[in-house]
């Protein structure tokens, strides 16, 4: 069940990282789905439940330092967009690490190397294995150079805004955010459209666009900014 060596290099090539201890870097590639049987391993639960907390601190210091002048829902939104589950996976696929995992047979099988969830504890799985042989600043240097390409460093970067509005209305155990048409006006190959975005309990925020999306994105937009997740400034 062990990796080839070619993959292990490949890997730490892509994380940056060279692995003294083959064991740990392999306890990190192996699913809980390979428990049992006759050469029964140690599974990465426990790394990932520690790489949870390296990430979780790592991002949040890394948040911190590229938007000073953001107030805390902004960051809390920008935070939450970096650890959860869809970003993890997306990480671990750019590093190609589906196929440097450990899996049962019927995992694998299954299409194990590319679920959601296995690849992003998977990826957790491996920056705890750099803290714990390296420490903090290793695994923090891992962090950066693997979400560097969904940092969105610039303040002014194009955002989903109905995506971030939706997490941040979730992250406040609210209902989720409807989208109402409220008039499209101009000729057919130039129309402008306006819409509502309604949460319950929260104030209606308008928004217009030359399409219906882009109405919605603007009305999310405008909700974002009223309620102190995005900064005033901020461009759509």
């Amino acid at each position: 069940m062990a990796r080839k060596p070619a993959q292990l290099t490949a890997l730490e090539k892509a994380i940056g990282y060279p692995f003294k201890n083959r064991e740990l870097v392999e306890q990190a590639l192996t699913h809980a789905s390979v428990r049992g049987g006759g050469t029964p391993r140690a599974d990465n639960e426990r790394l990932e439940f520690v790489g949870d907390r390296v990430l979780g601190l790592a991002m949040a210091e890394a948040l911190s330092a590229a938007y000073p002048e953001a107030r805390e829902g902004e960051l809390a939104a920008r935070f939450n967009r970096m650890v959860r589950g869809q970003t993890c996976a997306a990480v671990a696929r750019a590093i190609d690490l589906g196929k440097c995992l450990i899996l049962s047979e019927s995992e694998a099988e299954s299409g194990g190397r590319d679920k959601e969830t296995i690849l992003a504890d998977a990826v957790e799985a491996l920056l705890g294995a750099v803290f714990i042989e390296a420490g903090f600043d290793k695994a923090r240097a891992v962090v950066l150079r693997l979400w560097a390409d969904h940092m969105d460093q610039s303040p002014t970067a194009s955002r989903d805004a109905k995506s971030e509005l939706q997490e941040w209305a979730q992250a406040q155990g609210l209902a989720l955010p409807e989208y109402v048409e409220l008039s499209r006006i101009g000729p057919d190959h130039a129309p402008r459209f306006t819409a509502e975005v309604r949460i319950v309990g929260r104030q209606r925020a308008v928004g217009e666009g030359l399409s219906k999306r882009s109405a919605e994105q603007s009305a999310a937009s405008a909700m974002l900014r009223r309620e102190g997740v995005w900064s005033k400034s901020k461009s759509d």
